[in-house]
């Protein structure tokens, strides 16, 4: 059996190495239902990552519920 010659005719300057690869599958992460917010450059210096944002956020949530001053009529 003879084995097929493969030629490869990406150019040298390709550099594969930064492609962002798709996953599929079932594996794969799911943003389904999932709200994404884009941070202003300086606050996303203050949170590196999602845990750190929703943290604060439920912080302010909570601390805002129990310093809520009754509305006066």
């Amino acid at each position: 059996m003879n084995k097929a010659v493969m030629h490869d005719d990406l150019l040298p300057e390709y550099d594969l190495k930064n492609l962002r690869v798709r996953e599929i599958g079932p594996g794969r992460r799911s943003l389904a239902g999932r709200l994404v917010i884009q941070l202003e450059p300086d606050v996303a210096e203050v949170f590196p990552d999602t845990a750190s944002v929703n943290e604060a956020l439920r912080f302010l949530i909570r601390i805002t519920k129990e310093n809520k001053v009754p509305k006066q009529v």
